[in-house]
């Protein structure tokens, strides 16, 4: 199973972050992907790029409304060539991204059109005209307008050929919670990416899911791959290992009841801590562990919903999520957030006691 975290996008801060956490043993970094809360993701990315050998890089996460899909696939094609093939690119409906623009995340319809499109362009084929609804006349009549002598009939990428060819494609994973997205992940994504917490009840919950998605719509179950995101906190005191994740699990017990209904596996006082959650969010205290929202989360809560805990603890819960399947998980939360030297002992404590035992 492969081992990621995440990162802030600083175009020149990550070229020291990606290297160092290359030279500690991790798999992979994500950057965050939102314009108006951090600095363009691939951009920082190109620069991970030129700076490391081995580690793999993404989006945690893109979404479908702020760039085309024909946009979006040519910037990570880029990176993916910079990188000579480490690329991946994650995506999910959108939030802090859209929030900023008057926006809540994108309709189902329009994901699962976008998803396709996505693939097309990365796959390399082309995408009709006819079909790229989401550019309004208002904005841009079509080029037939132009009376030219020739235009192109259809939409595609058409410089990628070769580094594609030399690099492979990058694969696309998509950021998922409810059962309706994890069915349309399960049919157009390479990966399924499970944003359900660390709890192992709802992982299980979400593979069934997409399984079942696979298997209605005529494809092979085998042909996906599973990872989830991951809230961890390795400190020998539970109570700060706790507080490490406060902010980064706000963001993701969200995602679970941000339309006000929950899905999977949950017990009746879960489902009112993400009620509450919900109703005290504060989109300017995004992330942050001392807001309103975190303060909604209880003990109980987090070390349901979150890996937390001893170098013990965490790997039990980490080797659990392992076996039921995902070759991917995201750690977030350990130790960009604690106050004070918390921080670095978490920080060790994942490099030299949990990753070397996860894989061996």
């Amino acid at each position: 199973m492969e081992v990621w975290t995440g990162c802030m996008p600083a175009p020149r801060g990550i070229v020291h972050e990606a290297r160092m956490l290359e030279e500690s043993g991790w798999d992979g970094i994500i950057v965050v992907d939102s314009q108006n809360l951090a600095a363009d993701s691939f951009v920082a990315l190109a620069m991970a790029a030129t700076s490391t050998e081995r580690l793999k890089l993404g989006t945690g996460v893109s979404n479908p409304v702020t760039r085309t899909a024909a946009v979006l696939a040519s910037a990570a094609a880029t990176v993916n060539s910079i990188s000579r093939g480490r690329m991946t690119l994650g995506i999910g409906r959108g939030d802090s991204a859209l929030a900023h623009l008057g926006r809540a995340p994108a309709r189902l319809s329009q994901f699962e059109r976008y998803l396709r499109h996505l693939q097309t362009y990365l796959s390399g084929g082309e995408v009709p005209f006819d079909e790229l609804v989401d550019i309004p006349e208002a904005s841009a009549p079509p080029v037939e307008t132009l009376a030219l002598a020739e235009t192109p009939d259809a939409s595609r990428i058409r410089w990628m050929a070769n580094t594609t060819a030399r690099d492979g494609k990058a694969p696309v994973e998509v950021a998922a919670t409810g059962p309706k997205v994890i069915a349309i992940a399960a049919r157009l994504a390479d990966r399924v990416m499970f944003a359900l917490g660390a709890s192992p009840e709802r992982i299980a919950w979400g593979i069934g899911v997409a399984r079942a998605a696979r298997e209605a719509a005529g494809l092979d179950p085998a042909g996906l791959s599973f990872g989830a995101y991951v809230s961890c906190g390795c400190h020998p005191d539970m109570e700060t290992a706790r507080d490490m994740v406060r902010g980064n699990l706000t963001v993701f017990a969200r995602f679970a009841v941000m339309h006000g209904r929950t899905s999977g596996p949950l017990s009746d006082r879960s489902r009112e801590v993400m009620q509450t959650l919900r109703r005290a969010y504060d989109m300017h205290r995004h992330t942050q562990g001392d807001s309103a929202q975190a303060a909604a989360l209880t003990p109980e809560f987090i070390e349901e919903y979150a890996a937390v805990g001893s170098p013990e603890q965490v790997l039990e819960r980490l080797v659990r999520l392992r076996d039921l399947g995902l070759d991917k998980i995201v750690v977030n939360g350990i130790w960009r957030s604690a106050r004070g030297g918390a921080g670095a002992v978490a920080r060790e404590l994942i490099e030299t006691e949990v990753l070397p035992a996860l894989r061996a």
